[in-house]
């Protein structure tokens, strides 16, 4: 097995507004894992959050050497090797085990829901995120979202009703609401969940800091509405000490490391009967249509990162009907878009 890598960056259709900051692009890494004449395609989604960089990532690469391993069969113990090099790199892990997935799919020849015997039947819509931004963009985007069935509304400013207002004049779509940690009180952020009910909003992402347990476990048992993890919860040792706080988590392949993670946080999240947000960050269509293998177990989903793009460096998943349908390619279910060279 050979591993290659290469830098991309994403160029998004709007400037991406959430609490704290707006960003028009996300860099990423590309990678390709060779063996025996297949290509396995994965891909490092670097938002300035998660605190890694296209230099840190070529770095971790850097430690990689898979030459022990005979083939992508030994996944597990691939990705356990992968795991203990360094702690944290969760991107840069996530882009292998992508990569190492897709390579397994294609030497079964099987799409990986095939292969984890997953149904593609009644799979929930895809949200459309609407970034922080000016009424009028606001309308813009809401417009442009009219194929869609659910948005998806940053919040975490100090026009948050604004926002909202601003949407409900174009649309009575349901919505969902991320916060991105930007309400630091309890007591107003209860008033604003009780108003956003009124409003249809259907339930709440992050609504505090990630390191306020106690106060979003008061709000959790306080609020009308579902209360998700999103920055709070990572990875599958972050949902221990977070039992009790929220009715739910949004799992992203960029937090988990992959697939792998991933699905142990299903199994974990259906054993504590929590709910499950199948999320994303920018990314291309390699690594939603990775993340979309595991859409049939989800509550809700929200893969739209390769719709806000202007750049998509690959076909994979197809928008149809407000959700993402996924194709019977092996592995993960895509192809390199012409002219895309490493």
């Amino acid at each position: 097995m050979q591993l290659y890598s290469y830098n991309y960056d994403l160029h998004l259709k709007h400037p991406f507004g959430v609490s704290g900051f707006t960003r028009k692009g996300t860099p990423v890494v590309l990678v390709e894992i060779t063996y025996q004449g297949l290509t396995g395609y994965g891909e490092a989604a670097l938002p300035p959050y998660l605190g890694e960089s296209q230099e840190s990532v070529h770095r971790f690469f850097k430690k990689i050497d898979l030459s022990p391993f005979r083939s992508p069969e030994e996944l597990p113990e691939i990705l356990s090797y992968i795991d203990g090099i360094a702690p944290y790199n969760h991107a840069a892990k996530a882009s292998v085990d992508i990569a190492l997935h897709d390579l397994l799919g294609k030497i079964k020849g099987k799409p990986l829901h095939e292969l984890w015997e997953l149904s593609t039947e009644n799979t929930p819509y895809t949200s459309y995120t609407l970034g922080i931004d000016t009424p009028e963009i606001l309308r813009q985007k809401t417009q442009e979202a009219a194929n869609y069935k659910i948005l998806k509304v940053k919040l975490g400013s100090n026009h948050d009703r604004e926002i909202i207002k601003t949407i409900r004049q174009m649309t009575d779509k349901p919505l969902r609401v991320d916060a991105n940690q930007g309400w630091k009180d309890k007591h107003e952020a209860l008033d604003m969940i009780h108003w956003l009910q009124e409003q249809q909003v259907s339930l709440i992402e992050q609504p505090m800091p990630k390191d306020r347990i106690d106060d979003t476990a008061w709000l959790t048992q306080h609020s009308p509405l579902p209360i998700i993890a999103d920055e709070a919860v990572q990875r599958l040792d972050d949902m221990k000490r977070l039992k009790g706080a929220y009715n739910g988590i949004n799992i992203k392949l960029m937090k988990s490391t992959g697939l792998g993670e991933a699905r142990k946080m299903i199994s974990e999240a259906q054993k504590q009967n929590l709910k499950i947000m199948l999320g994303c960050m920018t990314e291309t269509s390699c690594a939603i249509s990775a993340a979309a293998q595991l859409m049939s177990l989800a509550d809700w989903v929200d893969l739209d990162g390769n719709l806000l793009i202007k750049n998509d460096a690959f076909e994979g998943v197809k928008m149809q009907d407000g959700k993402q349908i996924l194709n019977k390619l092996p592995g993960i279910g895509v192809q390199k878009k012409p002219g895309l060279t490493r």
